[in-house]
């Protein structure tokens, strides 16, 4: 018996068309899907789509669209046996994070695409794309969130974009492919997360609770307080140098941050490069951190510590939020 697939197209350069004014988001993607397969579908698992009424262009996307869509899934979590979101690829990443802290434990799949060059052209990704993610989706058990791209699976909190014009364009520079697709289609089992039971909490986000605060040389402590100090905040992702470590000598700014931890603000430490993991402490600059109570992120990319410090704020006490960043929970980091 074929699986059935529910493709939710939410937005993104895979269903734009050219206009005047560059590419824009349009209605209609089912009817030009089935269109480009003709009826050849035999290979396929069975699928409907479901496209939101207000498509995001994702460079526009805010957390309460990570609800809506992890809503549509809760929602349809029983009548389907695997979904597919169409997304754009600009934030791709972090909607891909944030859906697997949301739907940890689950027990189907759930794949992100979507295309660096639309459907309507002539030339494009965006098929490709759409039938790897089908393919897998509906022909392999895959119980977790991932992200299929040019032949690429690859767990979902662990992906960045890497490329803004190749159609290679995201990678998962800390931690193995899951499958790919090339002559023959290989899903790499053994890399795969436990498939769990479907007990989900899809919740609200409040988007001014948690920010980013990239160092950079001569960074203000003047700019770092008007964050810090924001009355909605309750957590920060500071963007370090190499192992972790912080402009030190910047003592105002040392300060700025330490008041910040002893307000409650949880302040998470990951690394501006793209391959390896923080270790606070490998360097005096870090160890600075560690005195004042900063959490060491580990291998966590941007997108995944920045999504995971949002679930935790929204669904987790202070005090469990400051032990489960440095946990693994699905596989996000290395334990």
């Amino acid at each position: 018996m074929k699986r059935k697939i529910l493709i939710i197209y939410a937005g993104g350069t895979i269903g734009m068309q050219a206009s005047a004014n560059g590419y824009v988001p349009v209605s209609g993607f089912e009817q030009r899907v089935r269109e480009q397969l003709n009826g050849n579908t035999g290979q396929l698992p069975e699928f409907d789509v479901l496209e939101l009424g207000q498509l995001i262009d994702s460079a526009n996307l805010q957390p309460h669209h990570w609800t809506e869509l992890a809503g549509i899934i809760q929602q349809h979590w029983p009548l389907y046996d695997g979904f597919i979101v169409l997304h754009g690829t600009d934030t791709m990443a972090y909607t891909a994070s944030m859906l697997s802290f949301i739907f940890q434990g689950m027990d189907k799949p759930v794949i992100v695409t979507g295309s660096q060059i639309p459907l309507s052209e002539l030339r494009n990704d965006a098929k490709d794309n759409l039938l790897t993610s089908l393919m897998f989706a509906g022909g392999y058990d895959i119980p977790e969130v991932c992200i299929c791209f040019n032949g690429r699976l690859l767990r979902g909190n662990r992906s960045r974009k890497v490329n803004t014009t190749g159609l290679a364009a995201f990678d998962s520079p800390n931690a193995g492919w899951l499958g790919q697709a090339g002559i023959n289609i290989e899903l790499y089992s053994g890399h795969l997360l436990q498939a769990g039971q479907a007990d989900f909490t899809v919740p609200a986000f409040n988007p001014e609770a948690v920010a980013v605060l990239p160092v950079y040389p001569g960074i203000s402590a003047r700019i770092a307080a008007e964050i810090l100090n924001h009355k909605d905040l309750k957590g920060v992702i500071l963007h370090t140098y190499g192992a972790g470590n912080p402009p030190d000598a910047n003592r105002a700014l040392m300060a700025e941050l330490e008041d910040a931890v002893k307000r409650g603000v949880l302040i998470v430490n990951v690394t501006q490069c793209q391959q390896g993991p923080v270790i606070q402490g490998a360097y005096a600059t870090g160890a600075t951190l560690n005195r004042i109570g900063v959490i060491p992120g580990n291998d966590l990319t941007l997108e995944a510590a920045f999504t995971k410090l949002h679930y935790l704020i929204a669904t987790q006490t202070v005090q469990r939020v400051r032990e489960m960043m440095g946990r693994n929970l699905c596989g996000e980091m290395t334990d």
